[in-house]
């Protein structure tokens, strides 16, 4: 088919066949269709959506594309765990040790920073020496012998979604539900696993900033996964405050260490126990998700959680010995409560574009991050808070950008006489 017509029918609101779809896509794989018209494509799909079986067909051909990975001589069982994206959202670097010191085998994929939201892989790329450009041989080999292994996309694996994501992000089509569907769930179905557990993040920080698009979203998820013969559960979190004490690059790291040695914030380790809950259920671990919390609680009070951890890190050629020495920013300022009360509410998205303004995410492409930036959380929704009180700690070592950042966070928080009680978790 010719570029230009399926364009032009998308754009008109038609389903394009899946024949035309893999043509379309492979010509864009091998060069053979520019980035301008890829984009034209996707802002069409973004405007008039696609059909269940074009995200289904979408969905295979990304997989197609590429090589895909097969555990076949593995007798654990074999989960990954993806969130469609938050603020402080360093879950995965918990989850896929505590995972594996349950016995389970995660081989990760993960990405790097979209939007206002981090990504995993520049975070654990702040880890001296830590190496997520692994050959799928390597990466195999450490999931067979270490439990865990979390790299980048590779070359090798859904190339169409590779090229496509990097479009995604600079032209303002993140959130669109048949390209995140398509994109997640290649990536996730060509590392050979056998079960999945999804994070989808609403409110005001989220890509999907209602619980109704957040249940569209994960219930499309759920019924690709498991036409792909998957185990597939969804949870469904807030954002509207970011998880956890800090966000941003190294600071992420440090406290994930925090957490896996027993010293993690509630909200980032309830989030944790629920997603590490349905999975040891999948896994038949136990039968029974009440059971699972203690188990957990014991794997990271013994040490063994954290002890696969740093089996991770250094099977990827990382070393933890130096990482707040190479982490140090040179500059920081805080950020005062401008008045006395309670902390009603806060707005994770300008949150997150002044993590981006500090240098934790992209604007462009080829921009650089900076491994010393982040914001530490002084205090969050329901705390009580005085005049000149420190809401924020910010840091990096741009001050120009520094300073560039704090201007997101001046009225990012809403005080007021009101007790809240924030909500972390929602019923689809």
């Amino acid at each position: 088919m010719n570029p230009k017509k399926l364009i032009q029918l998308k754009a008109n609101g038609e389903t394009i066949s899946r024949a035309d779809l893999e043509v379309f896509i492979s010509s864009y794989v091998n060069n053979k269709i520019n980035d301008n018209d890829m984009i034209s494509f996707l802002k069409a799909v973004y405007a008039n959506g696609m059909t269940d079986e074009e995200i289904i067909a979408l969905t295979k051909v990304m997989l197609n594309s590429g090589e895909q990975i097969e555990f076949s001589g593995m007798d654990s069982y074999i989960a990954d765990k993806h969130s469609t994206g938050g603020v402080g959202d360093k879950v995965s670097i918990i989850l896929a040790p505590l995972m594996a010191a349950a016995g389970l085998a995660i081989p990760m994929l993960a990405g790097r920073s979209l939007g206002h939201t981090g990504g995993t892989i520049d975070k654990l790329e702040t880890i001296p020496g830590f190496q997520t450009r692994l050959e799928i041989q390597e990466f195999k080999a450490i999931v067979e012998n270490h439990g865990l292994c979390i790299m980048s996309q590779t070359e090798k694996i859904c190339p169409a979604d590779r090229k496509i994501y990097s479009l995604r992000d600079v032209t303002g089509i993140i959130d669109s539900i048949p390209l995140i569907c398509g994109s997640i769930m290649s990536k996730k179905i060509a590392e050979g696993i056998q079960g999945l557990v999804l994070d989808i993040k609403t409110g005001n920080g989220a890509f999907m900033n209602t619980l109704e698009r957040a249940v569209s979203l994960g219930e499309m998820l759920q019924k690709v996964g498991e036409g792909f013969g998957l185990k597939t559960d969804v949870i469904y979190t807030s954002m509207n405050q970011p998880l956890g004490r800090t966000a941003g690059m190294g600071c992420e790291i440090r406290e994930s260490i925090d957490a896996l040695q027993g010293d993690g914030n509630k909200d980032l380790m309830d989030v944790v126990f629920e997603l590490g809950g349905k999975l040891l259920v999948q896994a038949g671990v136990t039968r029974w998700e009440s059971d699972t919390v203690p188990i957990m609680e014991n794997l990271i009070e013994s040490g063994k959680a954290y002890q696969k951890f740093e089996e991770m890190v250094t099977a990827q050629g990382g070393d933890l010995s130096n990482l707040v020495k190479q982490n140090q920013p040179l500059y920081e300022v805080t950020v005062p409560a401008g008045m006395s009360g309670y902390i009603e509410s806060m707005n994770t998205l300008n949150i997150g574009w002044a993590c981006v303004e500090l240098g934790c995410g992209r604007r462009n492409k080829d921009d650089i991050l900076d491994k010393t930036a982040g914001i530490e959380f002084l205090s969050k929704t329901g705390d009580k808070v005085n005049t000149g009180d420190p809401l924020f700690r910010c840091f990096n070592s741009d001050n120009n950008k520094l300073n560039s950042a704090t201007n997101y966070l001046k009225d990012s928080v809403a005080i007021g006489p009101e007790i809240v009680n924030p909500t972390l978790f929602y019923n689809a």
